[in-house]
């Protein structure tokens, strides 16, 4: 009977042996991390991380390593040609590689002047090697959409984009949108791109490829598009294919003739006498429309004597044109106006000797001769590319009415 129980005992601490030894194989026991950076394993080396401080040199970091001046000369020497050592800069980081031995020689200098480049001086042999490499960037695509709660850049910063892309879309809009009267409520959509160096640090946005905003009632959709495949040149366009960019009209009067250009001293045909002439006249029968050469707002409205009955439009904070001796002014003060609209009708009311309008040009608060001046200008959309940009966008806009819920 004895014998019988101590059986029964080995056998069942061989089974509970054998169940320890499962459970202890059965534990997974995960490697250390060595972490890998500029093409080096760190658990190779003693690293050493920090930034230039002032009065910091590539000289006297080295000899803070036991490298004496004759070698750093070397050095320096060697690496000119690759990496200018005087242009390390305040503040920017720099890791050194050192061995792991008693004497913990430098091995690897690394300086990285901005995010994304870096350079390399390896020392591990005699035959010093130094290099420029740029870290791995990423593009990621993203859209975002709905309903303004606050200005276009507090609703980007919110959502941790940077700044630049609310400057970009205000210059692809600035002659559709004033971004300062946007509303709260007004709806949006955007879909664009960001970089990531090494898929995880963000380093800005790339490029805007769709977006569409609610201004005064309309939604505005700006779509990026090259008409030669083969050029770089990218313009701005709306749903329909019109260009965004209101380029301005080589003249507030169709079929009609230049009588007199800008002049710094001409004589003036009804005071006889020598005097400036800081405008561009156009003569044309009574009657005939004077259409305003890019979208604004009426500054101006009236009658002077020397002009006649003239407008005056703003069209942005730098450009503003005038049209004088109207002999009908058709649009009242703070009325806005779009390209091409009639705004008032030939006339030779004021200083005129016969029917014209005398056209004159702005930039910056300053008169200057509008055909010599280079103009902002945006290439309208050419037949046979119209189909081949409606494909393109049908997708990016149903992307963005989606996120809008349009």
């Amino acid at each position: 009977m004895k014998q019988i129980l101590l059986a029964i005992i080995v056998l069942f601490s061989l089974i509970s042996c054998n169940k320890s030894d499962e459970i202890i194989e059965k534990e997974i026991i995960k490697p250390a991390v060595k972490k890998i950076e500029f093409g080096f394993k760190y658990s190779d080396f003693n690293v050493i991380q920090d930034t230039i401080k002032k009065g910091d040199t590539f000289g006297t970091l080295l000899e803070e390593q036991n490298i004496g001046e004759r070698e750093i000369y070397d050095i320096v020497a060697k690496v000119k040609d690759t990496f200018d050592v005087r242009a390390i800069r305040i503040n920017k980081p720099f890791t050194m590689l050192r061995s792991k031995n008693k004497k913990n020689d430098l091995q690897v200098f690394i300086y990285q002047p901005d995010a994304l480049n870096y350079y390399v001086v390896d020392l591990r042999d005699t035959a010093i090697v130094v290099y420029k490499k740029t870290k791995p960037i990423t593009i990621k695509r993203r859209t975002i959409g709905g309903v303004l709660k606050e200005s276009l850049s507090e609703t980007l910063g919110n959502a941790k984009i940077e700044g630049a892309l609310a400057s970009k879309i205000s210059k692809i809009y600035a002659y559709s949108i004033d971004f300062m009267k946007l509303k709260k409520g007004d709806r949006f959509a955007i879909t664009f791109t960001e970089r990531f160096i090494n898929d995880t640090v963000y380093d800005g946005v790339e490029e805007l490829e769709a977006s569409f905003f609610e201004y005064k009632g309309k939604i505005i959709y700006a779509f990026p598009f090259a008409q030669n495949p083969d050029s770089d040149k990218i313009e701005y366009y709306d749903e329909d294919g019109k260009t965004l960019k209101n380029f301005f009209l080589k003249s507030p009067i169709k079929f009609s003739r230049i009588s007199s250009r800008f002049s710094t001293s001409r004589f003036h045909p009804v005071q006889h006498r020598w005097k400036a002439h800081k405008g561009t006249d156009y003569a044309a029968p009574r009657g005939t429309p004077i259409t305003t050469t890019a979208g604004g707002v009426v500054e101006q409205s009236g009658f002077t004597a020397g002009n006649g009955n003239f407008v005056k439009v703003k069209h942005n904070g730098t450009y503003s044109t005038q049209y004088l001796h109207m002999s009908k002014i058709l649009v009242r003060r703070g009325q806005r106006v779009s390209q091409g609209q009639v705004i008032g009708l030939v006339g030779s009311t004021g200083l005129a000797t016969g029917p014209h309008v005398c056209y004159r040009f702005w930039k910056n608060g300053k008169q200057v001769d509008a055909l010599r001046l280079k103009l902002p200008s945006g290439e309208p959309m050419s037949g046979r590319n119209k189909d081949r940009y409606i494909k393109t966008i049908t997708p990016l806009k149903f992307e963005l009415d989606s996120v809008a819920n349009l």
